[in-house]
This record gives structure tokens, C-alpha cells and sequence, in this order.
């Protein structure tokens, strides 16, 4: 129950993170606090022994809001590189699939939990703060290729599955 007010919480802070730039102190604030809630809500889940297909479900799904938030967020810069743009179209048309295929085969939204899944999210989730550092697109190049591979592991899996295992960590 706490887990998932924690993950609901995420969604509401990751839809108001629209309405801040980058490099707004407002901004890295609530976006500190939606990875603080990324991680606290699985934790809390595993220690007081209420993970759920539900939590699961939600956690995934504000995964997406978080991360369709940061690619808008992230536009200015990804219009600007079309190589970039084509790139992150690609990766998403990939986990578009692999999401038809889960649903034709168990009739139920899944995202799966691997550990290449996790590497992506924390880059992601790790980007603007390197942005502030690095340059822009580089750390985005870097993401787009661990993303892809993270796509393709998950597409495979997904393919090749006889049963659904949200919690495959590996291929």
C-alpha cells in the first residue's frame, strides 16, 4: 500500500516536471525526489512484503511517465540532432513491439525488470545531471546505445518466452 502511494506520488512529480527547465534548482529537486521514489517503492515493496502484480504495473507505467517526461524535456536537444531523433524513434518502435508481443501472448501490459532494463533507467535518470558537465549529446549517444541493446535483450526475451517473468533479470 505505502509502495504504491510512492509510486503514484512519482507519477504526479514526473507530469510536473514539465513545467520546469533543465537547469532549474526546482527541477533537479523534484527530480531527485522522482528517483529517491524509483527506489524507495520496490524496497519498501520487498521489505513489508506487499509486492504486487498491481505494484509492478504502476511502477512500470510510471517508468513511462518518467520517461516520455525527460524525452520532452530532452527535446530541444534530440530535435537538434536528427541522427539522435532517429535513434530514440527507433528504440521506442522496439519496445513498442515488445510490448505487442507481450500482450498477444498474456493478454497483459509488462515491462520486463532485467538488469540492462535498470542500467538504461539509471542513465537516464543519471542524464541531466551529466548534461550540466558534459556535453549533451555525447551523454544522449551514450544512453541511445545502451538503450538499444537494452531493447533488443528485452524484444529477445519477450520473443523467445514461454511464460511472462517481469523479473528476468538477464537473457
Amino acid at each position: 500500500m505505502i509502495a504504491n502511494f510512492i509510486t503514484g506520488l512519482r507519477i504526479i512529480l514526473s507530469i510536473t516536471l514539465i513545467f520546469f527547465k533543465l537547469d532549474n534548482t526546482f527541477f533537479i529537486i523534484l527530480y531527485s525526489i522522482c528517483g529517491i521514489t524509483d527506489i524507495l517503492d520496490g524496497y519498501i515493496a520487498r521489505k513489508t512484503k506487499t509486492e504486487s502484480r498491481f505494484g509492478a504495473k504502476i511502477d512500470s507505467i510510471a517508468d513511462l511517465f518518467f520517461g516520455i517526461v525527460i524525452i520532452k524535456i530532452l527535446y530541444p536537444i534530440i530535435v537538434s540532432n536528427e541522427l539522435c531523433l532517429i535513434w530514440i524513434i527507433a528504440i521506442g518502435i522496439m519496445k513498442l513491439i515488445s510490448l505487442f508481443v507481450i500482450f498477444n501472448k498474456y493478454k497483459t501490459f509488462a515491462i520486463i525488470h532485467t538488469y540492462l532494463n535498470k542500467v538504461t533507467g539509471l542513465l537516464i535518470f543519471l542524464s541531466p545531471y551529466f548534461m550540466v558537465f558534459l556535453n549533451k549529446v555525447i551523454i544522449l549517444y551514450l544512453v541511445c546505445f545502451i538503450a538499444t541493446i537494452t531493447a533488443i535483450e528485452e524484444l529477445c526475451i519477450n520473443l523467445k518466452s514461454t511464460k511472462l517473468e517481469i523479473n528476468k533479470k538477464q537473457y
